[in-house]
């Protein structure tokens, strides 16, 4: 069989796609090879579907009519059928429509479309033939920009264009497999990753093996493990599905905050406790509450970096509208979790509500001891969260709010979707600054929060 042409054309239209390619194409779906090996052969045979068109030119520019041009440099143009493509295309105008409507932050991160010279180079360059439903995914947007606001996939994988294509399939082959040698569990050269985790090697694949039934089946790499496929049978079937859980909303895990996009996990059912149970006494044996906490204590600026751009406001308001904040988490907390049913909790929450002096921390207080039972209520049912509830009430209680504010939305978001926004309400629905950096935290100046080792790199950065 000779080889297809090296020059090809990739373009696309409402009735059909076409297709650059400079390899032959297999699929479960479609198989396209040379119907002959005589020179000027144009016929493309479709194993599940018949015939297909192969366009050439008759003559070059300015030549004879019937002078064709010689096989290394004429275009061919593959049609293929729309049953493959459109359903990219068609998934990719909802994914941008939502994203417009809901995220528009994220939206803005989607590429412009790669160019068909761009795409074909990059499969000349692995040695692969890119599914049809790559290459129309990458001419509707080439890859998303890094950075916070990025589009991620559900499994936290920003969309890769061609040079990231390139670099992340590059440094996969790089990886040595040992003495065996590739393995299709771990990563095959003809393996190519358009998603990438980015902090990690993790991220999605597509097979792009022709001439076998897993060509285009979407996969996922992660580094501990190796390679598992089963995510959809092509990349239209992935992003179609993909479209589906947005447009479901929070039932989903889909969160927006900020015109971002978020994906969270949908929070398990909260047991229910009874709040009957007898205040224990003070001589039972209960786990004990860290109680060295100071509301002067200075609070780390790592603890607000992960929060974002919540986390910058809290770092520049005023230090009694964090206090204000840190008192409604916590009674935000104390609802979810239960702990607002118990006398001890709720009068103490009241209190500090209303500004009365809150008593002085004593294992064997009545708060306390309330608290310590619920750790050993939470310990025996191995409730994590509940455990971690009691916890941050003794520090908002007894500690620096700013820790509190923190700790306690941190808490609320493995049980609650809304946390940023219930966090952005409770601190006023201020303007939210942009996302710090290095520099934001280098230039802060706030007496209640330790940001001196990156005001030190500044330092450095300025002599």
């Amino acid at each position: 069989m000779p080889p297809p042409p090296a020059n090809l054309i990739l373009k696309r239209s409402v009735s059909f796609f076409e297709l650059a390619t400079d390899r032959v194409i297999a699929t479960e779906r479609f198989s396209v090879e040379w119907a002959a090996a005589a020179s000027g052969a144009s016929s493309l045979v479709s194993r599940d579907k018949g015939p297909l068109e192969a366009c050439r030119p008759e003559r070059q520019p300015g030549g004879k009519a019937g002078e064709r041009r010689s096989s290394c440099c004429q275009p061919l143009v593959l049609r293929f059928g729309p049953m493959t493509t459109d359903l990219v295309q068609d998934s990719w105008t909802r994914i941008d429509a939502w994203l417009r409507e809901h995220a528009p932050r994220t939206f803005a991160t989607l590429r412009p479309p790669a160019g068909g010279e761009e795409i074909a180079a990059a499969q000349q360059e692995l040695g692969v033939t890119f599914p049809p439903d790559l290459v129309a995914s990458l001419l509707r947007h080439n890859g998303a920009l890094e950075g916070p606001e990025a589009f991620r996939f559900s499994t936290g994988d920003r969309l890769l264009g061609v040079s990231g294509i390139l670099g992340d399939t590059g440094f996969m082959r790089g990886i040595d497999q040992g003495l065996d040698g590739e393995t299709e569990g771990y990563w095959l050269h003809d393996y190519v990753k358009f998603g990438s985790y980015d902090v990690t090697s993790d991220g999605l694949l597509m097979d792009c093996r022709t001439g076998r039934d897993s060509f285009g089946v979407i996969g996922r790499f992660f580094d501990e493990t190796g390679t598992s496929f089963g995510q959809a049978d092509s990349l239209g079937e992935y992003l179609a599905e993909l479209a589906g859980t947005l447009e479901r909303g929070q039932d989903a895990g889909v969160v927006t905050f900020n015109g971002r996009l978020f994906w969270e996990a949908r929070p398990p059912a909260r047991p229910q406790y009874s709040a009957d149970e007898p205040l224990p006494a003070p001589d039972e044996q209960l786990p004990e509450l860290d109680l060295s906490y100071s509301p002067t204590d200075l609070l780390h600026v790592s603890h607000l970096d992960g929060h974002e751009e919540l986390g910058a406001l809290i770092a520049v308001l005023p230090y009694e509208q964090v206090v204000d904040a840190a008192r409604k988490q916590l009674r935000r907390l104390a609802v979810e979790t239960g702990l607002n049913n118990y006398p001890e909790v709720k009068t103490a929450l009241d209190a500090w509500e209303c500004g009365v002096a809150l008593p002085q921390p004593d294992q064997t207080g009545p708060l306390a001891l309330r608290l310590r039972a619920v750790l050993a209520q939470a310990d025996t049912g191995r409730d994590h969260t509940r455990r971690w509830a009691a916890e941050k009430i003794a520090l908002g209680i007894w500690g620096s709010p700013y820790r509190a504010v923190c700790e306690s939305a941190e808490t609320r978001s493995h049980f609650t979707l809304d946390w940023r926004a219930d966090l952005h309400a409770d601190l006023g629905n201020q303007p939210l600054p942009p996302i710090p950096d290095d520099r934001f935290w280098g230039a802060l100046r706030n007496p209640a929060i330790d940001s001196s080792w990156y005001a030190a790199q500044c330092s450095q950065d300025q002599d």
